[in-house]
């Protein structure tokens, strides 16, 4: 649970969610991610280190570039534990609706 909790901390601010959504289309280097803000380079860099540490992206080696991409390992252990989120929703919709069938149904037999 530990590392889920700091992929959703990590998520609870909006640049960093500005961030994931930008390298959902594609790895790109801290300028380019600093581009759409009005934050200094070192400031995208210090987001750019609490989504690493979450695990929720990675850092390649490229020459003097740094280019970051999405963790597909991060994404999808989030993924995961949201699925069991929507499961016992849907189960619980499920029991909505065989309750809602016979309210109707004894509605029908009173007529």
């Amino acid at each position: 649970m530990n590392g889920l909790n700091a992929k959703f901390a990590a998520l609870a601010d909006p640049t960093r969610r500005a961030i994931l959504a930008r390298l959902s289309q594609g790895e790109a280097t801290v300028n380019e991610l600093a581009e759409p803000f009005e934050l200094t380079q070192p400031a995208i860099s210090q987001h750019l280190k609490v989504l690493e540490d979450a695990g929720l992206i990675v850092r390649r080696v490229e020459g003097t570039k740094r280019p970051r991409r999405l963790a597909t390992e991060g994404i999808e252990a989030m993924d995961q534990w949201l699925a069991m989120l929507r499961t016992a929703l849907e189960k619980n919709y499920d029991r909505l609706d065989e309750v809602l069938l016979g309210i109707n149904q004894k509605k029908g037999e009173l007529r």
